[in-house]
């Protein structure tokens, strides 16, 4: 899903198109123990597990091509 001239990066910048995946895991205990995984196969992890300010798990990675990937309960 890499578009090249795409603005890079995810937050609060403008741009249009994709600007992140969500995958639900299920669980607490699911999204660390993925975030540890894919932390040990050498994926970056953008985000460490927390609970965010609007009450949801989550964590963050970087996919192969850069795209921003949440794993949440």
């Amino acid at each position: 899903m890499h578009i090249p001239g795409l603005a890079a990066g995810c937050g609060t910048d403008k741009r249009l198109g994709l600007t992140h995946f969500s995958i639900s895991v299920g669980g607490k205990e699911q999204v660390d123990a993925l975030t540890e995984r894919l932390r040990a196969d050498g994926y970056t992890v953008l985000s460490e597990p927390r609970t965010t300010g609007d009450g949801f798990y989550e964590s963050a990675i970087a996919d192969p091509e850069g795209n921003y990937v949440e794993i949440t309960v």
